[in-house]
């Protein structure tokens, strides 16, 4: 029985054998980078990628410009700097270098944001020529598909074996059949949007929703006015009393003022009486200085100018009576007033007198002092 079952395959296998040798093979090939170049969504990405490639780099071109600079300078300072400095920019020069590689690193390495948009990129677009390969080759009975672009070597390759076209059809019809799905699903949406539904429950539960956001914005609001009225208050407030500081202040600087003045006053006279003491004083100590003789002296000068004072106001006074009767006889009719002007410049000129006279005796007291002082200093000298 076994020898039957084994006889059976073996035919079987051998006329199965013999049906394909007479079919053949059917062998296909397609480019993959041709497929690439001529799919418009893949490029409008790729060029995308590709200015976020360039930016990276004129990033990276920059950051090592200056770090360039900065050795550069560095190495024209050495000389003038110490060798703690000189290590310390040194260092911070190697940190940024190792930060730039980093981010070399992290932007264009094996794992880096490149590779991974990449692999983002042409995965989407190898499923899909993957999927219309099979479909081809499933449909026209294809045994073997490959890729020209990878890395089979392919020496020579007959165009009629090329199914690129193909599988750019596909792809094209598989792409605009999604972009008119999504624009009918788009539509769709649209229109959904546009159909009012009716719905009572829902409609009261938004009506409760609203009436509780009004609610609370009502009690916002009101929270919102009192909270700016206490702070205008409080505002107020502070102004009042800042207002009252100021008077309080203005008014204690004024009080203190008049208290000053009172006091410097008050010192004036103070200084004034001790002048008056001391020039008393002085006026005792230097008679007291003075010899008989000198004293006598001076007694016999204030004498002779008193008497010639005297002497002198008498003449005005006569004078001034010369002139009434003068003027009296010049017009009777008028009447008769009294000299006010001549007594008021006779009692100036007293006065005059008297101050000259008094500074006369200072300096003579003054005078005489010194030569008291000198006498004595004399005698001193000889004893």
């Amino acid at each position: 029985m076994k020898i039957k079952v084994l006889f059976l395959l073996a035919i079987a296998f051998l006329i199965s054998f013999a049906s394909f040798a007479q079919r053949g093979v059917r062998i296909g090939y397609i480019n993959t980078e041709y497929i690439l170049q001529n799919v418009p969504e893949y490029q409008e990405a790729s060029n995308q990628l590709d200015t976020k490639v360039q930016k990276w780099k004129s990033e990276i071109e920059l950051r090592l410009s200056k770090i360039d600079k900065k050795q550069k300078q560095l190495d024209s300072e050495s000389v003038l700097l110490t060798k703690e400095l000189i290590e310390e920019r040194q260092e911070e020069i190697d940190i940024e270098e190792s930060e730039i590689l980093d981010y070399q690193q992290k932007r264009f390495g094996p794992n880096g944001d490149l590779m991974i948009q990449k692999r983002n990129l042409m995965q989407p677009i190898q499923d899909q020529i993957f999927t219309a390969v099979q479909e081809i080759a499933t449909n026209k009975k294809y045994d073997f598909v490959f890729d020209k672009s990878a890395d089979l070597t392919m020496l020579y390759s007959a165009d009629r074996f090329d199914i690129s076209e193909q599988v750019l059809r596909s792809i094209t019809r598989s792409s605009k059949r999604r972009q008119v799905q999504n624009r009918q699903e788009r539509k769709a949406a649209e229109e959904e949007e546009l159909i009012p539904e009716i719905n009572k429950e829902q409609e009261a539960r938004q009506k409760a929703l609203d009436d509780k956001k009004a609610e609370r914005e009502k009690v916002i609001e009101e929270r919102r006015s009192k909270q700016l009225e206490a702070r205008e208050a409080k505002k107020k407030a502070a102004e009042e009393k800042k207002k009252k500081i100021m008077e309080d202040w203005a008014k204690a600087r004024e009080a203190k003022l008049k208290e000053r003045n009172k006091t410097v006053d008050s010192k004036e006279e103070i200084v004034s009486d001790n002048a008056k003491e001391s020039d008393s004083s002085n006026i005792v100590t230097q008679e007291k200085i003075l010899s008989p003789s000198e004293a006598k002296k001076k007694a016999t000068e204030e004498k002779k100018k008193k008497i010639d004072a005297d002497r002198k106001a008498k003449l005005e006074a006569d004078k001034d009576k010369t002139e009434v009767g003068k003027n009296l006889e010049i017009d009777s009719t008028k009447t008769i007033e009294p000299p006010k002007l001549s007594d008021r410049e006779a009692r100036n000129k007293e006065l005059e007198d008297k101050k000259k006279k008094i500074l006369a005796d200072r300096k003579a007291r003054l005078e005489a002092q010194k030569k008291a002082k000198d006498s004595i200093a004399k005698a001193k000298k000889n004893n």
